[in-house]
């Protein structure tokens, strides 16, 4: 955790600002390793498929088996980042990433290597990356203040762009000069300074005092979070559908090398390191275009030079203007996922980040994916220049979503509120007793009655989004000024863990609401248990399990 009352002697704009901390500075250099040799791992997988078949399919599935994983698990991958010690599951799913490659090592030296074996392996791999992805991209906020988070996922978008540019060649270098056994074994070694690295990290846990939430519920909630949402629901579509189109580049990039510039690999390599140049310019100067744009101009800005730099490749028959518009769709690409993936961490508090983040990465993974499979077809039956110029006009008009779709304000992280003792209880409950009925009750003046609905209905996305179902707001016909809001939460502790997971601005509108209220009373909230028929012990020698289970342990309010 960061420590408050170290001197914060610095601009909080400042690309390099997080560096000055000692524990983001050891991880982002070890995940900068970490990411030039999954890279040269990349290259050597595909080399040695290359080696054992001549089916062009085979070949593709190695960069499939790496991905696919981050489809599969994208959301239980997150989870899990929110409800264990995320610094432990980055170390777990490190391990299994290194058990991975090593086992990729021994079998190629043994000579033992097959095709399927060789995906199943890079398919485990894929899976360690895809459950490390959430905990470190959740856990960044606790390695770095608030006011530098930005420059923080930033610099996390320049260590994999500086690995993009030089990690395919260095590992082709390495398989042109040792195979691609020594590929493998570099990708292996190159974990272990990120092991090192989250192992010296003194994290400070802040347990809740709750018990954790099962998997699959966790899951649900995250889902519920991120629908209730609406400034994270923007971002993820935005993100989805700027993948989808722009994906084209990445996607076709071999054959603009081969059919639009006639070259064979070196072209290929000399265009994909201007790309890869790119994006790490792009990202240096995002806090420069923070500062002068916000969130919604800076996207448009993006998607029009998008747009622009795809027309110039779809026209471009000469190396050198290529690889220059590839250098600012590079910077672009990069800016506007940078400014996505800082939209969802920003709006999510602590307790979902994680599976907000993973959200994320399915939204732009999937977006790629699909968007890459459609470009692919569209090259098929009429050729890379038509496809590209027609994923150019859909990013040119990509702006046009602004004005349904608008990005929300990319400000300071909101942070969580304080917990709220436990309400007054003279019923015995156990954790699972429920559902649970809340009716809270206003008393609001007529003539402010159309501003309190309006307020009330932001309050309904927060009681839903933090748990809550059957949410409703009533208006009593024989005395107007009466207000009831009423919803459910499943069990005892769901209730408990609703009242918790409020931000900073939750509480804020909670505020908002009850200073629509009038009259000497405070405002009522009533909490009751349902019973439905049936539920109810009626006979004595029936087991009651409540001295088993959880009870209040502080009934205060």
């Amino acid at each position: 955790m960061i420590d408050p009352s170290r001197p914060q002697n610095f601009s909080s704009d400042g690309i390099i600002a997080p560096l000055r901390f000692r524990t983001y500075r050891r991880v982002w250099l070890a995940s900068l390793l970490a990411n030039l040799g999954i890279l040269m791992q990349s290259v050597g997988a595909a080399w040695a498929m290359t080696q054992m078949t001549s089916s062009a399919d085979q070949v593709a599935l190695v960069q499939t088996a790496l991905m696919l994983p981050i489809m599969l698990i994208a959301m239980p991958a997150g989870a899990i980042a929110d409800m264990h010690d995320r610094r432990i599951v980055a170390l777990v799913a490190l391990s299994i990433e290194l058990c991975g490659a090593v086992a990729l090592t021994i079998v190629e030296w043994s000579g033992f290597t097959t095709p399927t074996l060789l995906l199943v392996l890079c398919f485990v791999m894929g899976s360690g990356m895809a459950l490390r992805a959430p905990a470190w991209q959740s856990s960044v906020s606790e390695q770095v203040p608030p006011a530098t988070l930005p420059a923080a996922v930033a610099l996390n978008g320049i260590s994999y762009n500086i690995a993009r540019s030089f990690g395919p060649a260095i590992g082709g270098i390495v398989v042109a000069t040792a195979g691609a056994v020594a590929a493998f074994a570099l990708n292996a070694w190159f974990y272990l300074p990120l092991l090192v690295a989250l192992f010296l990290w003194k994290r400070v846990a802040e347990p809740s005092r709750l018990p954790r939430e099962q998997l699959s519920r966790a899951i649900v909630s995250g889902v519920r979070y991120i629908t209730n949402s609406p400034s994270i629901k923007i971002v993820l579509t935005r993100t989805f559908l700027t993948g989808m189109i722009g994906g084209s580049i990445s996607a076709l990039m071999p054959l603009i090398a081969r059919d639009l510039l006639h070259g064979g690999a070196q072209t290929y390599g000399v265009i994909l390191g201007a790309f890869g140049l790119g994006a790490v310019v792009g990202a240096l100067f995002i806090g420069e275009v923070r500062k002068r744009m916000n969130g919604e101009a800076a996207v448009r800005a993006c998607a029009l030079s998008m747009g622009g730099a795809i027309a110039a490749v779809a026209l471009s028959d000469n190396p050198t203007m290529t690889a220059a518009a590839l250098l600012l769709a590079g910077a672009v690409w990069t800016m506007a996922l940078t400014l996505f993936n800082i939209g969802v961490q920003l709006s999510a508090p602590r307790w979902v980040a994680g599976r907000s983040l993973a959200a994320y990465q399915a939204a732009i993974s999937g977006g790629i994916a699909i968007g890459s499979w459609g470009w692919g077809r569209l090259t098929d039956s009429a050729g890379v220049e038509v496809a590209l110029l027609a994923s150019s006009t859909l990013m040119l008009l990509s702006p046009l979503l602004g004005l349904w779709l608008r990005m929300p304000p990319i400000s300071a992280s909101d942070q969580d509120a304080e917990s709220l003792a436990d309400p007054e209880v003279r019923l015995a409950l156990t954790a699972r007793s429920g559902p649970l009925v809340v009716e809270i009750e206003y008393r609001v003046s007529q003539e402010n009655a159309r501003a309190f609905h309006d307020v009330m209905q932001d309050v309904q996305l927060l009681r839903q989004r933090n748990g809550a179902y059957g949410w409703s707001i009533a208006r009593d016909i024989a005395d107007p000024e009466l207000w009831t809001e009423r919803y459910h939460c499943p069990t005892w502790l769901d209730y408990l863990r609703q009242r918790n997971r409020s931000t900073q601005s939750d509480r804020a509108l909670d505020r908002r609401a009850a200073a629509f209220h009038v009259g000497p009373d405070p405002v009522r909230v009533r909490r009751m248990l349902e019973r439905p028929f049936g539920s109810v012990r009626w006979k004595e020698d029936v087991p009651d399990r409540t001295a088993s289970e959880i009870l209040p342990d502080n009934p205060k309010r």
